[in-house]
């Protein structure tokens, strides 16, 4: 078999600009058919889980990479044989034992292959260290070994020689969770083959803390006392920040200290807006659609930003320009298990309430199953992020990147209130509207936040003001 039969299938920039992505799940092994348009694996990136096609028919020879390794884009993550063949064991035999060569006389190389990931190249020296790494280790671990017993015996601490300790054999994805665990590979006992260290060597070290040398016995015999509770790998959780968390937090550190944030805040009376809701829930024009306090709130916003259009605006720090958009792609904070997404509804400004209905709904469901794509959550003008779902009063919300406002809504519940002249159970809600203070002044924030509210606590003004 010739290497052009074999198709090197790389990470794909699935977003705008992205620089790597996480392998979630591989739906093939190595010797299975594919076609083209198969879904292969799913991948996870800053913005969401994307399930990638393979382009062409053929079998697939090997996976690069295993799941939760993070990939740069452009790197080749699947081998595929185009002409059909079988595809190889996933681990060749053993060589048959040759004869040692001088030092001198160049080692056969393997056959080319594509570089593991961006920025690794294929080594041009002739030099092989791999065949002399197993010696060393074995050699450090002796004197170890020696110094222990030394001390054991009652001869005195001897030193430790670590002069000459050779670098631990790992790949590079292996490499990379060693880091995002804070395991030091030089502690890391290896079991694959060569001497190489694999993911379940790195696991295995964190599970189990490393032993120091134990110092010399006392005099008289005692039980070894029980380890710190620092040691306790029980009490704590390390949790590797990438993905969606990872650009979320980037993203939010850099609006907070870029857009100078102001909030305001109103308590509404949503009393009708309620009996709104259920009213439409049995109108026929809003079957099987999802109807819900937050459609309405999400029409008043449209309607306020339609009466008052600067307040739908970014600042153009480059050129020095407020930009006012004349559409709005309105996004909806949705809480995921990979983290915060804001996923958009395009030219929700031109929909009418069913449509909007229906929007809300796919949006929705696609975000609880994971399949909202980068472009759904690219271009938004103005957010929503309802955090009364949560029974949370209100809250100061952050600013989405390239956005002027965002609206927060808390919990409906029932409270006191003056409803012509009298003290009567009511349901009230608390709306918090943050916004840039770089192109939005505090007249044109508290215009936006008080439109929203008067439409909630007179909803016909959905019909009048529209």
């Amino acid at each position: 078999m010739t290497n052009a039969s074999v198709r090197e299938f790389k990470m794909p920039d699935v977003g705008e600009g992205l620089t790597e992505a996480e392998i979630l799940k591989w739906y093939v092994q190595p010797g299975d058919t594919v076609t083209d348009g198969q879904v292969v694996c799913e991948v996870e990136t800053a913005k969401a889980a994307v399930e990638l096609p393979i382009p062409y028919d053929g079998v697939v020879r090997e996976l690069h990479f295993p799941e939760g390794t993070t990939v740069d884009v452009g790197t080749s993550i699947i081998a595929v044989d185009v002409t059909g063949g079988a595809a190889p064991a996933t681990e060749a035999p053993a060589p048959a034992a040759e004869p040692e060569r001088a030092p001198e006389e160049p080692a056969a190389e393997p056959p080319a292959r594509q570089p593991v990931l961006v920025g690794y190249g294929v080594a041009t020296s002739s030099t092989r260290r791999r065949p002399r790494k197993p010696a060393a280790p074995d050699a450090a671990a002796q004197q170890v070994v020696a110094a222990v017993q030394q001390e054991l015996n009652g001869h005195g601490p001897a030193p430790v020689p670590v002069a000459g300790a050779p670098r631990p054999l790992a790949k590079p994805p292996v490499r990379k969770l060693a880091k995002d665990l804070g395991v030091d590979l030089a502690t890391v006992t290896p079991t694959g083959p060569d001497g190489i260290i694999t993911r379940e060597d790195v696991h295995a070290a964190v599970a189990v803390p490393p032993q120091a040398v134990p110092e010399a016995p006392a005099a008289v015999p005692a039980p070894a006392p029980a380890a710190p509770a620092s040691y306790d790998t029980t009490r704590e959780t390390r949790i590797p920040v990438k993905g969606v968390r990872k650009a979320t937090a980037a993203a939010m550190v850099g609006s907070a200290f870029t857009a100078p944030h102001v909030t305001e805040f109103v308590t509404v009376d949503v009393t009708r807006t309620m009996k709104l809701v259920e009213e439409l829930k049995q109108d026929k024009e809003f079957t099987g659609l999802r109807v819900n306090p937050l459609l309405l709130i999400a029409k008043a916003l449209l309607v306020a930003i339609r009466r008052n259009p600067d307040i739908n605006a970014s600042w153009d720090e480059a050129a020095q320009e407020i930009v006012v958009k004349h559409y709005v792609n309105l996004g909806i904070a949705a809480a995921t298990p990979r983290g915060l997404i804001v996923p958009n509804i395009k030219d929700a400004h031109a929909k009418t309430l069913p449509e909007l209905a229906g929007s809300l709904g796919e949006l929705v469901s696609t975000a609880r199953e994971g399949k909202t794509s980068p472009a759904a959550m690219q271009g938004g003008t103005v957010t929503i992020t309802n955090v009364g779902v949560f029974g949370v009063d209100t809250g100061t919300p952050i600013l989405n990147p390239g956005e002027s406002a965002i609206l927060a809504v808390g919990a409906i519940k029932p409270q006191p209130w003056v409803h012509k002249g009298k003290v009567k159970p009511r349901q009230v809600t608390t709306l918090a509207l943050s916004f840039d203070h770089r192109l939005v002044d505090g007249e044109l924030g508290s215009k936006v936040l008080a439109d929203v509210a008067a439409i909630l606590e007179q909803p016909k003004r959905l019909i009048s003001w529209a």
